[in-house]
């Protein structure tokens, strides 16, 4: 039996293993959009068949959503965590050696649903592992992973591309092949019935049947805001470095420099608004609030990309997108938090239905983005519009998430 002392270092150490997870996620994410210049070139593809890519990978994801929901709920996560990735990162390592648009395809295929796996059981491995007050700080700390992960992934890019045309091969194969070696720091973390299924709810409150809480306003009102996040955050995360190169005319170094800056950003905002709820639920808000409270200020923050069509490049346009970024993921660890009081026991089904529904409609907005862009040549207005999204997400979970909330909801 773990002391409280080492139960809490412990967990938090887990937490640590989840946010390495979501760093290989995203790097083998974001190794495409880092190299979409010179993938545009290779395969000679224009701005909407570079977007059907994102469209591919997003459809994919939202069917490995439903399918690895439903399993984690079902199978010990201690085994299907690391059976995803290790699928991911092989589909990773086989998109560097990729011949045609059609392989391309296929792989992003893959890795979308493969991917997908990894929320299912890391959300479900912060619900059973990490105290309810401490909950929207792991969901944090987890997320944060992801900022990491597109921080490293233009460093590593930068270092290995050269004059060589198919350089950017050796991207994919580098970063596909270093998840590996995170399974064995999580079977040596991971011991026993630890994230084992169980068959009793440990909910908070009343329990209700799966079916009762899908038709609930917090479900409904959870997926809005999903929605609505997710399509700006991947809107940015896929076009920022052809909105750099072709929309504002900056090299490719500095493209990837900046690609740099403004991950890390996004992972200040990230644990920060961690941190602000947690604060804020200290000093005595309820939950609710405090999560509504920092929602709200990471909505304001990425609503600053409205105005990016009247920011003249350089330093302000630098600024204003770091504070973007900061909003943009920012807001998640809040909606990971909402979405975890729908359910405990049927947890991995919720992430998978709301992934499924986020990314099927999600999806499609990327290649109307590039159709966009090939039309108008217009990034600034692109960018803009999609900036709103994150205040639609926080006007309806402010207005419609039900009041009620007690201090071990946080």
């Amino acid at each position: 039996m773990k002391s409280n002392a080492n139960q809490a270092a412990w967990v938090w150490t887990v937490c640590g293993v989840l946010l390495l997870a979501s760093a290989l996620n995203y790097m083998d994410r974001q190794t495409l959009s880092n190299l979409s210049p010179r993938i545009i070139e290779a395969f000679g593809i224009n701005k909407a068949e570079y977007g059907l890519l994102e469209v591919v990978f997003g459809l994919a994801f939202a069917a490995g959503s439903i399918a690895f929901g439903m399993l984690a709920d079902r199978v010990n996560i201690r085994w299907l965590y690391p059976a995803v990735l290790v699928a991911w990162s092989v589909v990773g390592f086989a998109t560097g050696l990729v011949r045609g648009y059609g392989e391309l395809l296929a792989c992003r295929l893959l890795l979308g649903f493969f991917e997908a796996g990894h929320w299912p059981c890391a959300l479900k491995t912060t619900q059973r592992l990490v105290p309810a007050d401490r909950r929207t700080l792991g969901n944090s700390v987890l997320q944060s992973g992801t900022a990491i992960g597109a921080i490293l992934t233009p460093l590593i890019i930068k270092l290995m591309l050269t004059d060589d045309k198919e350089s950017w091969r050796t991207s994919f194969l580098w970063i596909g092949g270093i998840g590996i070696g995170w399974v064995g720091i999580w079977f040596a973390l991971i011991r026993g019935d630890e994230l084992a299924p169980v068959k009793d709810s440990h909910d908070d409150g009343p329990q209700v049947s799966f079916l009762a809480m899908l038709r609930s306003r917090g479900f409904v009102t959870v997926a809005i805001m999903g929605l609505a996040i997710t399509i700006a955050w991947q809107l940015f995360r896929a076009w920022l470095p052809l909105f750099l190169k072709e929309g504002r005319g900056y090299s490719e170094s500095d493209m990837l420099d900046f690609n740099f800056a403004y991950h890390i950003a996004t992972d200040a905002g990230c644990l920060t608004a961690g941190f602000a709820t947690a604060y804020l639920f200290r000093i005595g808000y309820s939950a609710t609030m405090a999560r509504k409270l920092t929602t709200a200020a990471c909505a304001a923050l990425a609503g600053i990309a409205i105005l990016i069509p009247w920011i003249p490049s350089g330093p302000a346009l630098f600024a204003a997108m770091l504070l973007v970024g900061a909003g943009l993921l920012g807001i998640h660890p809040c909606f990971y938090a909402f979405s975890q009081e729908l359910s405990a026991r049927h947890q991995g089904k919720v992430t998978g239905i709301m992934n499924l529904m986020i990314w099927v409609i999600s999806s499609p907005f990327h290649y109307l983005f590039g159709a966009f862009i090939d039309r108008t040549k217009n990034y600034d207005l692109a960018f803009a519009l999609a900036a709103t999204l994150p205040i639609i997400g926080a006007l309806v979970i402010c207005a419609l998430w039900p009041r009620e909330s007690t201090r071990a909801q946080n």
